[in-house]
């Protein structure tokens, strides 16, 4: 059995201005068999993710706080429980709209490198 503890993952500023800690990828130190990458993600009260798209597809579950999600010219309120399906090269973004720390699972399927991101 194996175990990550997320307090125990490096905490990084990724490309796209959030901070993350990545959890499973397969191609790090930590492999695993799976071909997702899955990532916690935070921003503060009234910080922004920039807007960037990916060539592959991505899913975020919202674990805290409220946010306004762009997927293209969407726009949505996200809170707590909520899944977003973000498809292959849509430009995404996200602000944290409420009073905390909006704090997020992303998935990416495959895996998350960095070729594939294009940072807008």
């Amino acid at each position: 059995m194996r175990i990550r503890k997320l307090n125990n993952i490096t905490e990084i500023k990724a490309g796209d201005s959030t901070i993350l800690k990545e959890i499973l990828h397969p191609e790090r130190e930590y492999k695993f068999d799976g071909r997702y990458s899955l990532a916690h993600a935070k921003l503060a009260v009234g910080e922004s993710s920039d807007k960037h798209k990916l060539k592959t597809s991505e899913v975020y579950y919202i674990l805290s706080g409220k946010g306004e999600m762009t997927i293209d010219d969407e726009v949505a309120i996200v809170e707590v429980g909520d899944t977003i399906e973000i498809p292959p090269r849509a430009i995404q973004s996200i602000k944290n709209i409420g009073n905390c720390e909006l704090e997020f699972l992303c998935i990416v399927d495959p895996a998350w490198c960095i070729e594939d991101e294009e940072i807008l």
